[in-house]
């Protein structure tokens, strides 16, 4: 028997190549599962199920994963204490994690809960200084330095032709067998009170170097090299776009992960692993 525990966590992806464990790498994932297999004295290494994989470097303030846990090792987390054993766990991962991961909330997810698949939609920020923003020292690992100005304007216009259910193979690294058709919820720019540059991408998922390519498509266009209507042009691609630069990853971020209500968490996840494909035309 085992129970299904929700872990919300959060991470700074400076110094880790990547969340997907690789060997001799030091991955977010192997960093979390060492710990977890620690705490909960398992024989074997704990799988750990992600909402989102992250890229080398990328961040996340909002990730969210499960692990199936036996019932009796769960159990047996408090000792002595007075404690759950959700706060027992919470309690020594915090001991044993490095200080660029903090595991935030442990809690046992309802049925259905499945921490990809379940997800409705992810939310990403990407911030950007440009020639005319400050430059914050103490914000280096988390805001890119562009050498030139931007127009904000064009590039939120640009932005809002990217929306809506769409193939965006020319975004996209592509992985063999993968479908590159996402549905792009919401992307606009908007600069902050700080003179940053910041980008709101939301999507159904996203597929590999996805939302770092969305972004140098639309940097193109506010530095004036390319129109407007250019990034959506883009997606009458069958392929990758090479005239697209894909933006350093650590001006990138991992917000937050949605999910339906919990009666609607097993259906979800059965529709989400379904391969998506675009509408034939005139459906």
């Amino acid at each position: 028997m085992t129970v299904r525990l929700r872990l919300d966590l959060a991470y700074d992806g400076t110094e880790f190549s990547g969340w997907a464990a690789q060997p001799s790498q030091r991955t977010v994932e192997g960093t979390l599962t060492a710990a977890l297999s620690t705490v909960l004295r398992s024989p074997e290494m704990v799988s750990i199920t992600v909402a989102g994989r992250t890229d080398s470097g990328v961040h996340a303030r909002g990730q969210v994963a499960h692990v199936d846990v036996a019932t009796e090792a769960f159990a047996a987390l408090p000792g002595r204490s007075d404690r759950t054993p959700e706060r027992a766990l919470l309690n020594r991962l915090g001991g044993l994690l490095p200080p660029d991961v903090v595991v935030r909330r442990v809690t046992r997810a309802p049925d259905g809960f499945d921490a990809r698949f379940s997800a409705l939609e992810r939310r990403y920020l990407y911030r950007l200084a440009d020639a005319g923003a400050p430059r914050d020292p103490l914000r280096r690992r988390d805001t890119v330095w562009w050498p030139r100005s931007l127009d904000v304007a064009t590039m939120d216009e640009a932005a809002q032709g990217l929306l809506g259910l769409k193939d965006f193979a020319a975004f996209c690294k592509r992985r063999e067998g993968a479908t590159t058709v996402r549905t792009l919820l919401e992307y606009r720019w908007a600069r902050l009170d700080d003179g940053v540059l910041a980008a709101t991408v939301r999507a159904d998922a996203f597929c590999h170097s996805m939302v770092r390519s969305l972004v140098g498509a639309v940097v193109a266009v506010g530095e004036g090299r390319r129109p407007i209507a250019w990034p959506a042009e883009l997606q009458d691609r069958v392929g990758r776009a090479s005239e697209i630069r894909v933006m350093p990853a650590h001006g990138l971020s991992l917000e937050a992960v949605t999910y339906p209500p919990d009666e609607e968490l097993a259906a979800r996840a059965e529709a989400a692993r379904a391969r998506r494909e675009m509408p034939a035309a005139g459906a």
